[in-house]
């Protein structure tokens, strides 16, 4: 029995991915104002679907020849236990009387055939696309908790998504710039202009600058509240900042920490912002 209970096939391994479920649910449940029976159900229904990546992906190596055939029994165990207590909620949430939430559950159908399609050809690694999207899919949690918490259908919550989807895809493409500045040797670095260092970090500048700009446009507009831009102007000093101090010789687990810590404190001011 001990063969079933493996970390690396019940556990999702990139650690990182945690706060692209974790920040929109809890956007959206303080955003409803409400902790509810249904809010519970969501909250499990979300981290069962989210938890189920893993043994399913480990199924996909195991079958493609990437990992041994061993691991397959822990892997169909996993994916029956996370299936099952998804369905429960799912089942609880319909009954609460919210079933046009499976509707949110559409898009992440073939965004994940995707992701397994090249796990299966060996070539899932360093797909800033599929992340970006897989991480709108992943705040489509937002919208689902805040309605729960309001009891209904309110438009406002495609903001909330909308608002989660741009930090998230922000702060993948700022990973990506601090691992390919991490990659460099310090004579590489030591020969780095100001101005190359810009030009690495345009794209991660832009991302960040479009969602500082949007926010205030919005906000200023009174179509959001209108401070909502300070969790995105951190997001966008924290850019600038990496740009012109690149990562250069740091380990991953240093810039995961940082990038946890600038996600964390963008949650808790999107919440008080947005209230």
């Amino acid at each position: 029995m001990t063969g079933y209970f493996k970390k690396q096939i019940a556990l999702p391994q990139d650690h990182g991915s945690w706060v692209f479920i974790l920040s929109p649910l809890l956007v959206g449940i303080f955003a409803g104002g409400n902790f509810t029976s249904a809010t519970f159900f969501l909250i499990v229904a979300a981290m069962s679907a989210f938890m189920l990546r893993q043994p399913m992906t480990v199924l996909v190596k195991a079958l493609s020849g990437r990992r041994p055939k061993t691991d397959l029994p822990a892997a169909y165990f996993w994916l029956l236990i996370y299936g099952a207590i998804a369905t429960a909620a799912l089942t609880g949430l319909i009954l609460e009387g919210f079933s046009y939430l499976l509707y949110l559950a559409v898009p992440g159908a073939p965004v994940f055939a995707w992701h397994l399609w090249l796990v299966s050809q060996r070539a899932e690694r360093r797909q800033a696309g599929i992340e970006v999207i897989a991480t709108g899919v992943l705040s489509l949690s937002a919208p689902a908790a805040y309605w729960v918490g309001i009891h209904g259908y309110e438009p406002a919550g495609w903001w909330l998504w909308m608002f989660t989807w741009l930090q998230s895809a922000a702060s993948i493409v700022y990973a990506y710039l601090r691992l390919s500045q991490r990659e460099m040797s310090q004579e590489q670095a030591a020969g780095t202009s100001r101005s190359e260092w810009w030009r690495m970090g345009i794209r991660a500048f832009i991302y960040t600058s479009f969602n500082l700009v949007l926010s205030t446009f919005l906000g200023v507009a009174k179509l959001i509240p209108i401070f909502i831009f300070v969790p995105f102007a951190l997001q966008w000093l924290e850019t600038i900042w990496g740009i012109f101090n690149p990562a250069v010789g740091w380990k991953p687990t240093r810039i995961g920490i940082r990038q946890l810590i600038v996600s964390i404190l963008w949650t808790v001011l999107f919440v008080l912002t947005w209230r």
